[in-house]
């Protein structure tokens, strides 16, 4: 599972500064002027080799009435409840305020690994640290986003809180139900458990909380999560509603495989399409299940139209498994899981390192690489260096000389050599250096 770093602490003390640097893009709005950042934003980084989604959050304002206020600081919570690692962020040049120690008996009470990081010191000094020994939160980073000084201290310190609170491992397998309301989540899973586990009517958005159910099916061990449906940003009007939404992400993070529900009836739409590109995002297996298709009008090859309009609009994860039920009438509602596992099964494969470079050598002979400027890519050495999702690390002359094309056509020769179907695969190329 991919650890959850989030970003916390008072109205403009620089979080959203520090997320834009760590990701190397302006995702979030920095403004200066408080509560401009008022949802949780999410984004997948890596640092020395350990791979982490961030999410910077409002500012937290915990004695306000103000009801916007409120709302931002119920989601900051939020983003505490779920997260791996806390960065508390306070201000170095404004110095502690009442707010601040608020916040931090809160995150102490959370009981999660919290780095207390000390913002805008452009200047830095170990004499303004002094008075943020006082929050009890061990030894304060002084650090000036702005100016991305200090910035790997804090990661390095955040990646090494990974092995200590490593969850213990299940052989259970973990499934997350996701897809838009009204789609049939619920109403498959209940199929799949054998009786009514959650409450089941026409009205989309029943579910409101990801539910994880334990269970067992021919000797294996599951724990199958059923989600809110996920709708449109625009659409999501009331605060539970919000909140459904993001735990339905949260199950997907912490999910071995995800079953992406979709409505037969209605067909493939853009919300299903940004649901299924966050799990592929997320590196995750999956399975598309096509449900309610006992009311789809039908001819010979109908399947075959659906899946032709399922590769054209997800050219961008081909690998995809589909299946066809009806989880009202149980139609094919038993392939479900069996797919899960094989997705499960195939992001965990590992490819021997010998045949892999045999396999990969013989493809750039069959089709070299571009030249760029009389240089050619040149590959020394490929190993798979981890698995769900499958990770491919080529040693090469230059790094720069991979065009995507090509990284995506040795993809295509990787899959069609092993059966990596409903997972995947990431390719990076790192530069060999000289002995």
């Amino acid at each position: 599972m991919q650890h959850l770093i989030a970003i916390v602490g008072r109205p403009n003390v620089g979080k959203s500064t520090f997320f834009n640097k760590v990701i190397g893009r302006k995702l979030s709005i920095t403004e200066n002027r408080p509560g401009v950042t008022r949802d949780r934003i999410y984004a997948s980084a890596e640092w020395r080799g350990k791979p982490f989604t961030l999410v910077d959050t409002g500012g937290i304002e915990l004695k306000s009435e103000d009801v916007m206020w409120k709302q931002i600081a119920s989601q900051a919570k939020l983003a505490v409840e779920t997260a791996d690692v806390i960065l508390f962020f306070v201000d170095g040049r404004e110095g502690l305020t009442s707010s601040d120690h608020d916040v931090a008996d809160y995150l102490r009470r959370s009981r999660k690994p919290v780095v207390l990081v000390v913002n805008k010191l452009d200047e830095y000094s170990q004499d303004k640290l002094f008075e943020f020994y006082s929050l009890g939160l061990g030894e304060p980073f002084g650090i000036s986003a702005e100016h991305s000084r200090g910035i790997g201290d804090v990661l390095d310190e955040a990646v090494s809180s990974f092995e200590e609170g490593e969850e213990e491992k299940s052989d259970a397998l973990r499934i997350a139900v996701v897809g838009k309301p009204n789609a049939g989540k619920s109403s498959l899973v209940n199929r799949i458990l054998g009786e009514e586990r959650t409450i089941v009517t026409d009205i989309a958005g029943t579910t409101r909380d990801a539910i994880d159910t334990p269970f067992e099916r021919d000797g294996e061990k599951y724990v199958i999560i059923d989600t809110a449906g996920i709708r449109r940003k625009r659409s999501v009007e009331d605060n539970v509603e919000y909140y459904s939404v993001l735990r339905a992400f949260d199950a997907v993070r912490r999910a071995d495989v995800a079953v992406l529900v979709v409505d037969a009836v209605e067909g493939l739409t853009e919300q299903d399409v940004r649901i299924i590109g966050m799990v592929h995002e997320e590196g995750k297996p999956s399975v598309i299940v096509m449900n309610k298709w006992d009311l789809v009008e039908k001819d010979t090859h109908t399947i075959e139209t659906f899946e032709s309009k399922l590769k054209e609009d997800l050219k961008f994860m081909d690998y995809f498994k589909s299946v066809y039920i009806s989880a009202k009438t149980g139609q094919r509602a038993e392939k479900v899981l069996k797919l899960a596992r094989e997705a499960y099964d195939h992001a965990h494969f590992r490819i021997p390192t010998g045949a892999l470079n045999d396999l990969l050598m013989d493809a750039m002979r069959i089709s070299e690489p571009p030249s760029y400027q009389g240089r050619r890519l040149k590959l020394y050495y490929a190993s798979e260096v981890s698995v769900a999702p499958p990770l491919f690390v080529l040693m090469v002359n230059d790094e720069t000389l991979l065009h995507f094309s090509y990284a995506r056509y040795l993809e295509n020769v990787i899959r069609q050599a092993y059966d990596f179907s409903g997972t995947p695969i990431r390719i990076q190329v790192r530069n060999k250096k000289d002995d």
